[in-house]
């Protein structure tokens, strides 16, 4: 059990480096706090080696989640919207209803 809890808490901690990364390219603030606190919960699961800071992160992460505070995801260029003559986009999924 204690070898999960490591292992976990390491992957608690590369996904703050990664989150951390996307803080620093795009100032999203969101991220940095998911980063903080997926780090945090990492650290202290790692220091104590009990599970409770990796549930207790990942609860907190997705209800910064549910407030909004992570980045919206624009599609592709090309994939939905259409350019129509007068200069306006619609949505091809509305207008097949």
């Amino acid at each position: 059990m204690i070898w999960f809890i490591y292992i976990v808490g390491g992957v608690f901690i590369a996904l703050a480096c990664a989150m951390f990364y996307v803080f620093y390219r795009s100032h999203h603030f969101g991220m940095f706090l998911m980063g903080v606190t997926y780090s945090a919960s990492g650290v202290l699961a790692i220091a104590l080696p009990h599970w409770w800071p990796l549930l207790a992160g990942f609860v907190m992460v997705w209800l910064l989640r549910f407030m909004g505070l992570e980045p919206e995801v624009a599609p592709p260029a090309d994939e939905n919207p259409v350019r129509e003559e007068a200069g306006a986009i619609r949505d091809e999924r509305k207008a097949d209803r």
